[in-house]
């Protein structure tokens, strides 16, 4: 059965997953906006022993896709030392943004640069490759642009992160996004529920709670139960039992 989850606070998972009722979480194994390696965690046997499908997303500063190169080499170091961080916890796979190239910069560029990271190194948790919000120049922003991204790393052990938010703001339809991704990718691993504050095709990445967001609740749970993976809601913190209470209802009626 599909876990149904939610990204927590770092400082205590185990309890803030029991506090909205969690059966997975996602965390931060460092700092968010930072480029510090992750140390050992004082709960890892904690986490471990909880039974929780545990999920780690990589930093936002991490850009494979980069053209520059203060960016794009400390990015793949940070992505190897994360998968291993998350393999210590039995993680289930580590969460990566699709990145982007620079303004003006061929976008096959970057699709290379993420080529060379699967083909240079490989990882001890799957790779979940994210789906973004906005940007011209980003390398997973559209399915036209996921698709050439696959073009190039599919034959990879690569896995794929469906964010409805994000799909949303791409103006991507969400009634069929599950087999169009599908498609390309021939998986999704993991998907991120999380509604929205702006209309579609707005490009703007602000997540909301399922009652106050712009996607209907409805539409966010089709996706989930076409994607048949676990999912983590990224909602607002003070929300988020409600949510994932929806998402129980309709996936376990």
């Amino acid at each position: 059965m599909a876990l149904i989850g939610a990204h927590v606070r770092d400082d205590d998972p185990v309890a803030a997953a029991r506090a909205v009722g969690a059966e997975a979480v996602q965390i931060f194994l460092a700092d968010p906006q930072g480029w510090k390696k992750p140390v050992p965690r004082e709960d890892s046997a904690a986490l471990v022993a909880s039974g929780l499908g545990i999920y780690a997303h990589a930093p936002y500063l991490v850009n494979v896709a980069s053209t520059n190169n203060k960016i794009r080499i400390p990015s793949r170091k940070m992505i190897a030392q994360h998968a291993e961080a998350a393999a210590a916890l039995g993680g289930r796979g580590l969460i990566v943004h699709g990145g982007h190239v620079g303004d003006g910069d061929d976008i096959a560029l970057g699709f290379d640069s993420w080529r060379k990271t699967f083909e240079r190194a490989t990882f001890p948790v799957p790779v979940l490759v994210e789906n973004t919000a906005g940007g011209e120049n980003a390398c997973a922003r559209t399915l036209d642009r996921i698709a050439m991204l696959w073009d190039v790393i599919g034959g990879y052990d690569v896995g794929f992160c469906l964010d409805t938010c994000h799909a949303w703001a791409a103006g991507e339809d969400l009634e069929t996004i599950v087999e169009r991704v599908r498609a390309i990718t021939g998986r999704i691993d993991l998907v991120h529920a999380n509604s929205s504050r702006d209309p579609a095709g707005s490009s703007r990445d602000r997540h909301a709670g399922f009652a106050s967001g712009t996607i209907p609740a409805e539409l966010i749970a089709h996706v989930v139960r076409e994607a048949g993976c676990d999912a983590i809601v990224e909602t607002p913190s003070e929300g988020q039992s409600q949510d994932i209470d929806l998402l129980k209802t309709a996936l376990r009626p």
